[in-house]
C-alpha cells in the first residue's frame, strides 16, 4: 500500500534500481544509517530539511508519478515538484481558461466554493456548540455574511466575504480551544502554538489538494475563487478552502484538547512559534490518519476516504466547466 512519506532530517535521496536511498547528513557532513524505500510503496514525499538530489532521481520520481513538496526551516511550504501532467486533455483545459474568463461562467463556480467552505465552518462551529459552547453570536454573524453570497457581483466581492467570515470564524477557536489562546490568526510568522499547528495544517492541506489535481485533466494554476498569480497553483488554494475547515481545524482541536500535542512539542525563535521535529511527526502521522479515514459516501453508495473526496471534488469541477453537471461542493452532513 502506497503511502507518503516526511523527510525531517537533512540528506541525500538516491536511486538504487527499484528503491529510493535516504542517506541523514549532520551538519558536520557525517552520513547516518540509510533508508531504504520502495518506490512502490512512496504515493508522495515531504521535505523539511536540506535534501541533495540529481536528475537522474527526479527523472525516476517522474516516471513514478511521485510528487516532492518542499519546506523551508520556518515551515513554509516553497514549491513542488511536479511530475510531467499525464492526462492532458485539450478540450479541458480549454473549458477551464475560458470558465475563468467569462464572469458569468466564472461567478457560480467562486461562490459555490465559498458556499461550500464557510457551510463547513458553521458545521465545525455548531459541534461544538452543542457540547456546551459559547458560540451563537459567532455563528449568527457567519450566517448573515453568507447570506450575502448571492448578491455578490465579482470574485473580489466573494474574497471580501471570505475575509469577513474566516475572521469570524477564527475569533471562535477561543471557545472551542481549552489550553491555548490563539489571540487572531496570524501567518507569516505564526505568533503562537495554535497559529503554528493551523499553518502547518493549511500547507499539509493545500498540498493534498494540489496532488489531487494532479491526477485529473485540470490544470492547477487557472483558479476560480482566488485570483491566479505567479508562482503559485491557485485552484489548490480554491480547493483548500472547502476542506481545510474538516481536515485541518478539527484536528488541530483534536491534537491540542485532547493534549495529543502539548507546549513542549513547540518552539520559539524570534518572533515566531514553530513545531517542533517531534510535533511535525505527530501532527503528520494524525494528519495522513485522517486523510485514510472512510466515510458512507451518500451518492455513491459505498466507503470513500477523505482522500478519495477531494479527488471527486476535482472530478465534479472538470464536469462543470465542460459542461456535463453544475459544479455543487461538498459539504459534511454529520
Amino acid at each position: 500500500m502506497k503511502k507518503p512519506y516526511y523527510l525531517f532530517n537533512p540528506g541525500r535521496l538516491s536511486r538504487r534500481d527499484n528503491t529510493l536511498k535516504f542517506t541523514p547528513v549532520d551538519e558536520n557532513g557525517r552520513e547516518g544509517q540509510p533508508r531504504y524505500l520502495p518506490v512502490e510503496a512512496v504515493e508522495e514525499m515531504y521535505v523539511f530539511g536540506a535534501l541533495d538530489v540529481n536528475s537522474a532521481v527526479l527523472s525516476f520520481l517522474g516516471q513514478q508519478h511521485i510528487c516532492l513538496h518542499f519546506f523551508n526551516y520556518y515551515e513554509h511550504y516553497t514549491g513542488s515538484f511536479m511530475p510531467r501532467d499525464y492526462l492532458l486533455a485539450g478540450k479541458v483545459q480549454v473549458a477551464q481558461v475560458r470558465a475563468h474568463i467569462e464572469r458569468r461562467r466564472r461567478m457560480p463556480i467562486a461562490r459555490a466554493l465559498l458556499d461550500g467552505g464557510s457551510f463547513n465552518m458553521l458545521r465545525v462551529l455548531r459541534y461544538y456548540a452543542n457540547r456546551e459552547r459559547n458560540l451563537e453570536e459567532r455563528i449568527a454573524a457567519i450566517e448573515q455574511y453568507r447570506a450575502g453570497l448571492e448578491a455578490a457581483t465579482s470574485p473580489f466581492e466573494l474574497m471580501g466575504l471570505e475575509g469577513n467570515i474566516r475572521q469570524t470564524y477564527y475569533a471562535a477557536f477561543e471557545e472551542v480551544i481549552k489550553d491555548f489562546e490563539m489571540k487572531g490568526r496570524s501567518k507569516r510568522p505564526p505568533k503562537n502554538e495554535v497559529n503554528a499547528l493551523i499553518s502547518f495544517g493549511n500547507m499539509l492541506c493545500y498540498t493534498q489538494c494540489l496532488k489531487q489535481i494532479y491526477h485529473t485533466q485540470l490544470n492547477p494554476t487557472i483558479s476560480f475563487l482566488h485570483e491566479p498569480g505567479y508562482r503559485r497553483y491557485s485552484l489548490a488554494l480554491d480547493l483548500a478552502e472547502v476542506f481545510k475547515p474538516i481536515l485541518v481545524d478539527r484536528l488541530v482541536f483534536t491534537l491540542l484538547n485532547k493534549r495529543i500535542l502539548q507546549a513542549t512539542d513547540f518552539r520559539w525563535e524570534l518572533n515566531r512559534c514553530l513545531l517542533k521535529e517531534s510535533g511535525a511527526k505527530t501532527l503528520a502521522r494524525y494528519w495522513d490518519e485522517r486523510l485514510s479515514e472512510t466515510i458512507q459516501h451518500r451518492k455513491l453508495n459505498k466507503k470513500v476516504s477523505y482522500k478519495q473526496l477531494i479527488r471527486l471534488e476535482c472530478y465534479k469541477l472538470a464536469k462543470h466547466v465542460i459542461g456535463d453537471q453544475p459544479y455543487k461542493p461538498f459539504k459534511i452532513w454529520w
